[in-house]
């Protein structure tokens, strides 16, 4: 385990000694990329469900909640005998640290946009009668002085008990969520999730069907706190450049632990990426017309082309990348702050694949619930 794992910090509890199981993806049928724009407005603000699901009498649903920097994101789920398969759903963008890497404080706007967001979480974890959840709130809340009054305030004023999680916790969480877009025949894999406040990177070593964390380490570089440090709705090269040498100075203390661990710099069978960069990324080199989770989730993207998307960003205005489909205005000022971050991470490491993944923290809790219920991958 990495500097990290000796800080203090309990292991994250979805995290076994012997490893993990590797299984095939869950059964995400039907599950809303917005959901807000998937049922009528009034039934979202609500936190109504999707009319396509139903409650079914005496079953279990579990829930999951992750409140980071930039995104509110639930997840609500029934058991399956491929893992797990979506009933409802919930994303909303509220930028709860806004300003924080500056001010040091979480600010009043943020805050209000927050607990709306979080009221239509606390509806529909009611309205399902969810009873096995977790939820979880990461870099801003770690951040911000006020952190803990904004985590009594949701209690209070909503009922929701957030946890505030260690990086490392939430390391373990993303790799659980991702590891099952890990390819059957990988030995070693680079798993990153590029959030609003911080970046998550793990090495992976895989044999006999399961992945071991090898080391980690989280960095306090996410696509929030690089544009605030650097600007993001009018990038330059120059801007660009020092966005990049800012990352790789976070990014080489783990790069050498990994060299003098092997005696050289390891490169590892193919990177994993889980984060609305990458998924950002891929539905631009998609042409997408819109974002198509289907399609995105899985797919396989080539470190050039990855490249090849940066560099067509970076000739775009503000205003160029606020239409794009892919993008939009809510992610135009966020977008090259996270293609800096996912360059050095191709630098360091220069896997020839980077597999795409449009799953993270949430599916990591509602696969560590389950498990623990023994209920994950259940026969139906």
């Amino acid at each position: 385990m990495g500097a990290e794992g000796k800080t203090g910090a309990k292991p994250a509890k979805t995290r076994r000694r012997h490893g993990w199981h590797l299984r095939r993806p869950p059964r995400r049928r039907d599950e809303p990329v917005e959901p807000e724009k998937q049922v009528s407005q009034s039934a979202a603000a609500a936190g109504k469900p999707a009319a396509r699901f139903r409650k079914i009498p005496g079953e279990t649903i579990y829930g999951a909640l992750d409140l980071g920097t930039n995104n509110c994101r639930l997840l609500l789920a029934r058991p399956a005998e491929s893992g797990f398969e979506v009933v409802d759903a919930f994303s909303r963008i509220v930028r709860l640290g806004e300003g924080v890497s500056q001010s040091g404080e979480l600010s009043r706007d943020a805050i209000e946009r927050t607990i709306k967001a979080l009221r239509v979480c606390s509806n529909k974890l009611k309205w399902w009668g969810v009873q096995r959840f977790r939820l979880i709130a990461t870099e801003a809340c770690r951040m911000a002085g006020n952190g803990e009054s904004f985590i009594e305030q949701a209690r209070s004023e909503i009922g929701l008990g957030l946890e505030v999680i260690d990086r490392e916790t939430e390391a373990g969480l993303a790799a659980a969520g991702a590891s099952p877009l890990i390819c059957g025949k990988a030995q070693s894999v680079v798993v990153f999730d590029i959030g609003g406040g911080s970046t998550e990177i793990l090495w992976l070593n895989i044999a006999g069907g399961r992945y071991e964390i090898r080391d980690w380490t989280s960095i306090p570089a996410g696509v929030v706190t690089v544009a605030e440090k650097f600007g993001g709705k009018h990038v330059s090269s120059e801007s660009f450049a020092a966005m990049r040498a800012h990352v790789a100075e976070l990014t080489q203390p783990f790069a050498m632990r990994l060299r003098n661990g092997s005696g050289h710099n390891p490169v590892p069978d193919h990177l994993l990426g889980t984060s609305g960069t990458v998924t950002t990324v891929c539905g631009i080199h998609m042409n997408l017309r819109r974002y198509d989770r289907a399609r995105v989730d899985g797919a396989w993207i080539l470190g050039d082309e990855v490249g090849a998307v940066t560099n067509d960003l970076l000739s775009m205005t503000y205003e160029q990348r606020a239409s794009s489909p892919c993008v939009g205005p809510e992610r135009a000022d966020l977008v090259l702050a996270g293609c800096a971050i996912l360059e050095e991470i191709r630098n360091i490491w220069p896997a020839d694949r980077i597999r795409v993944a449009d799953r993270g923290l949430r599916e990591g809790i509602l696969t560590s619930l389950m498990n623990e219920d023994g209920n994950y991958a259940r026969p139906t």
